[in-house]
Parts: structure tokens; sequence; C-alpha cells
């Protein structure tokens, strides 16, 4: 039976309360299309590795430079089916009382933009908290 509009709301608005709070958990519970795409790329790679053993063998007899290409397009193949396929940036954000979820406004690099007063508690990066109680104790003679 399929789910009413509202059910399939709740359902999205619960997965992405999942991936704000917990990215790497969510990744790792994609299911049966993160294998199925895994699984692919692999197959991808495996033929990659034979087109180009049979392109080095071809070399061997003819032209080096054949070999060549077909050792490249092993290691490519390879390199492949090993690495994981790129994803967008997740959208982070906070879990709101109500179950939904607040995206949160992009930041700039790390490092960028004036540090606060020294007295201050900042909000910012871990580093940055790091590198402000670092010149705390250095003023301080501590």
């Amino acid at each position: 039976m399929p789910l009413s509009e509202h059910e399939q709301q709740l359902l999205e608005q619960m997965e992405q309360a999942l991936y704000a709070e917990d990215p790497k958990f969510a990744s790792q519970m994609q299911g049966a299309g993160a294998r199925a795409a895994a699984r692919r790329r692999v197959a991808i790679g495996v033929v990659g590795v034979v087109a180009g053993l049979a392109l080095v063998l071809v070399g061997v007899n003819t032209t080096m430079w054949i070999g060549a290409v077909g050792f490249a397009l092993m290691v490519a193949a390879v390199a492949f089916a090993l690495t994981p396929p790129r994803r967008g940036k997740a959208a982070l954000g906070t879990v709101q009382p109500d179950g939904s979820v607040r995206r949160s406004a992009p930041r700039g690099k790390p490092g960028q933009g004036g540090k606060g007063t020294k007295g201050a508690r900042s909000a910012g990066s871990f580093m940055h908290r790091m590198e402000e109680r670092w010149d705390r104790r250095r003023d301080s003679g501590f």
C-alpha cells in the first residue's frame, strides 16, 4: 500500500533530519542503490582492465605506444573501480523541534574574517577556538 502524501513528507523530513545529525551513518544506510552503483563501477573497472591487458599484449607484438596506452587504461580502470563516486556537498542544517531541517548558510573558508575579541567565547570552528586559546595563553604569560 503506497504512503499518503503527508506520510511521504514526514518520511522525507525524517531522512533529512537523520542526514543532518549523522551524515556518516545516513550514507551507510543508503541501501541497495549505493551497492548497485558500487557493483557497476567494479564491473566497468574489470572491463577496462581486460581491455587494457589486451592492448598491452597487442603492444608487445606491434608498437610500444599501444602497450603504454593499454597500461594507462588498466591503471585508470583500477582507479575508477576503487574510488567512491563523487557526490554533491550535502546541505547541512539544524533539526528543529518539529522535525524539520533548517538549512545553514554557507560559510567562508576557515581562517577568513577577523578574530573576535580575546575575552569573548568564539562560536567558530575547533581550530579557531584552539588558536584563540593559544593566543590568550601567550598573552597572559603562562
